[in-house]
């Protein structure tokens, strides 16, 4: 599958345009089809600047379930360890197949996002020194 749409935001980051295409790698199938068949799901990184702020472009939330899915990635995954970085990649692109809603009898969209990166591959980190 072509996932190169995805890497562009990253290319002043190659560390983590490897991780990010390692993780779309690894996902199953269906989910690979479902982000590359849905416009609405994109990848780009945080570009917050201290003092001035962020900013983005995604479009705007809709009805239920008809808003963006876009993932945005700190740079400074490229300088955590990778399992963690991956880990994190894993979560959100989680949060973005899930809809950030639950997954089966999982309601809370933090445990639905972790379980289903560790059904993936992608097992939250016992210790990671410190927050994404």
């Amino acid at each position: 599958m072509c996932f190169a749409a995805y890497l562009e935001p990253f290319s002043a980051h190659p560390v983590l345009q490897q991780r990010v295409l390692l993780v779309l790698e690894q996902l199953p199938p269906e989910v690979q089809r479902d982000f590359l068949e849905d416009h609405r799901f994109g990848v780009t990184i945080d570009n917050y600047e201290p003092g001035v702020g962020w900013s983005f472009v995604m479009p705007t939330p809709g009805l239920l379930g008809k808003g963006s899915r876009c993932v945005v990635l700190r740079p400074k995954l490229e300088a955590a360890s990778e399992q963690f970085a991956m880990y994190v990649i894993a979560h959100e692109f989680a949060h973005a197949f899930l809809r950030n809603g639950g997954w089966g009898e999982i309601t809370d969209i933090e445990v639905a996002a972790d379980a289903m990166a560790a059904s993936w591959g992608f097992q939250r980190p016992q210790q990671t020194g410190w927050a994404v």
